[in-house]
């Protein structure tokens, strides 16, 4: 029966999507598109992309003739970002927006994203992540918080008790003993509060949420 499960077992993926400046009026109708294509969206944020952070989004763009143009017009007014989820998410996303030049996508992909809402090569609506690993790096840039997996296995869980979780548990009970507060319970989930390792550390200026 376990061979059977894992056979038939389908991976979820996730993917970066971006709604570009010039497309932003039709977010909603992207949105729509998405949903109907079998997406789940995970994540959303509206904001401002600082040309820094527009510039580790393309990196591997970096040196191309339209690489300034293309950080200059990406942080030229607000985006919709997005983390979309479903099987084989990366490569149906690619294949939902079409090619990069919108000119060229209305003729061999009229159907696409792109090809309805863009309008060149630069002005081409949506982004969307080349690979796997590109999305998990570009996912991390927007969403630093975000946990991208969507399943781990026992040792994985195993893995980050052992490194995140214990320590900090142990130095807490271990201040616990020596304070000998009246209410331990309450004690030690403020001490808890107070030292979790993983407590958001907003950066100014990555992304400017509206």
């Amino acid at each position: 029966m376990d061979g059977v499960q894992a056979a038939t077992a389908i991976h979820v993926e996730s993917t970066l999507a971006l709604i570009k400046p010039d497309a932003i009026e039709n977010a909603n109708e992207i949105e729509d598109i998405i949903l109907r294509s079998g997406f789940t969206i995970l994540q959303k944020r509206k904001v401002y992309l600082s040309p820094e952070l527009c510039s580790d989004i393309y990196a591997t763009h970096y040196g191309k003739i339209f690489f300034p143009s293309l950080t200059a017009f990406m942080s030229s007014g607000p985006i919709i970002a997005m983390v979309i989820a479903r099987n084989q998410a990366v490569a149906y996303w690619r294949e939902l927006i079409g090619p990069a030049n919108s000119v060229k996508a209305k003729e061999t992909h009229p159907g696409s994203i792109r090809a309805i809402y863009g309008t060149d090569h630069l002005r081409n609506a949506v982004h969307g992540s080349e690979t796997s690993s590109a999305a998990k790096r570009e996912i991390q840039l927007i969403f630093p918080y975000t946990t991208i997996d969507q399943r781990a296995s026992a040792q994985d869980a195993i893995t980050y008790l052992s490194r995140f979780v214990n320590p900090t548990l142990l130095s807490g009970l271990t201040k616990l003993c020596k304070q000998k507060p009246t209410d331990p319970i309450t004690w030690l989930a403020d001490w808890l509060l107070a030292n979790n390792p993983n407590k958001p550390n907003i950066c100014e200026g990555i992304a400017e949420e509206q």
